[in-house]
């Protein structure tokens, strides 16, 4: 001890401060506790000739912070409360907190910790795919894979129309749909492992197979729709009858929900009956110009309170046919030359049945904790494939 002492007193004042920085990079590295913070600090400081009554201050100091106890009672709680006198607490927002709640981090609380625990992501028991979802990875997807030229998918802007007919024909857009409905029912392994090999041959040919698969009207309608909304759209989705989008981003706000400025206005018709009128801009949305049926997210209001829940009822979702009148499918974006359909589309005007609401009434002023309960299938399924 005696031998280190001297050789950082005999240190010029910033080769100490380089030492000390040192030390500390060391210690932040290897993620010490605060105990061994605590202890080296005390021995620097002896080491470096401070006098006893600081080291014996600092000590004290460490101390309270080191025991639970006595750092609840003497610092947190009057930091707290001179926090809460102050309004300095943020305050976590409805939309918030269902965003907190939505799903588990499961083993990407290990990979985003920055200290995984690779024994424990080894060992997880990863499903395997059932004997069904094998024989189709092995067939139809392996049969999609050679009808695909994508060199000739590039130089035309589109999939061939075989492969578009053979994409319907073997319910690709059904992967997730159950099969009571008409789709494949199966599970998010597989899910991923069509849209992965399918990556392997073409990219456009996976997002256009991958899309109505992820966040869209069917992953909506499977977790929410009523009887009705499931019955009628679930089997013409998984049959290719039906082509989906789902429109969320707008020109200032991608998946930031919150930030939209699409509306739907509830109104009364002159039948008696409750209708929504609705105006929205999307852009890159995913399917766009070739869709027959809209998913919509926007902010729902309701002036005359018929539904009697305030005059703001919150973000909505909504099945639009795109026949409807008022709505727009635009002219393809092209920023990257990747030739999938990704388009803007606007509706001006545009009124549908209150039934239309993925839900019906109860899913009124719910498209919030939908969207954030699904957007998962797409950030963590589909687009890692």
């Amino acid at each position: 001890m005696s031998s280190l002492h001297g050789l950082l007193s005999g240190l010029p004042w910033w080769g100490e401060v380089v030492a000390c920085l040192a030390l500390a990079l060391g210690l932040g590295y290897w993620g010490c506790r605060l105990y061994v913070w605590t202890l080296v600090t005390v021995l620097a400081l002896v080491f470096l000739g401070f006098p006893a009554w600081l080291i014996g201050l600092v000590a004290v100091v460490m101390v309270v912070f080191n025991l639970p106890a006595l750092r609840q009672r003497l610092v947190s709680r009057q930091v707290m409360s001179l926090l809460k006198a102050m309004k300095l607490l943020p305050v976590i927002s409805e939309t918030e907190k269902i965003a907190l709640e939505a799903g588990t981090t499961w083993v990407d609380g290990e990979l985003f910790s920055g200290k995984p625990d690779f024994n424990k992501l080894m060992t997880e028991p990863y499903q395997k795919l059932n004997e069904k979802e094998q024989r189709f990875l092995d067939n139809q997807c392996e049969q999609l894979c050679r009808m695909m030229d994508d060199y000739k998918t590039y130089e035309e802007g589109d999939l061939p129309v075989e492969v578009w007919e053979y994409l319907k024909k073997e319910r690709f857009f059904g992967l997730i749909i159950p099969e009571s409905y008409g789709g494949l029912g199966f599970s998010a392994l597989c899910h991923s492992e069509v849209v992965g090999k399918l990556g392997t041959c073409s990219i456009p040919l996976a997002i256009s197979a991958m899309v109505p698969n992820s966040l869209g009207p069917a992953e909506l309608l499977v977790h929410y729709g009523t009887e009705a909304q499931k019955n009628y759209y679930l089997p013409r989705l998984a049959r290719g009858e039906e082509i989906p989008c789902f429109g969320l981003t707008e020109v200032h706000a991608g998946s930031d929900a919150g930030s939209m400025q699409s509306t739907a206005v509830l109104f009364k018709g002159d039948d008696g009956k409750l209708y929504l009128r609705l105006n929205w801009r999307k852009r890159y949305i995913t399917l766009g110009a070739i869709s027959t049926v809209i998913g919509l997210a926007v902010k729902l209001h309701d002036p005359e309170q018929l539904l009697g829940k305030g005059t703001d009822l919150g973000i909505t979702c909504i099945l639009v046919p795109s026949s409807t009148k008022g709505v727009v499918l635009g002219r393809r974006h092209d920023p990257l030359g990747v030739p999938f359909f990704n388009c803007p589309i606007e509706g001006h005007d545009v009124v549908v049945s209150i039934d239309q609401i993925i839900g019906g009434l109860n899913g009124a002023g719910q498209g919030w904790q939908m969207l954030m309960e699904s957007l998962a299938a797409g950030r963590s399924i589909s687009l890692p494939a």
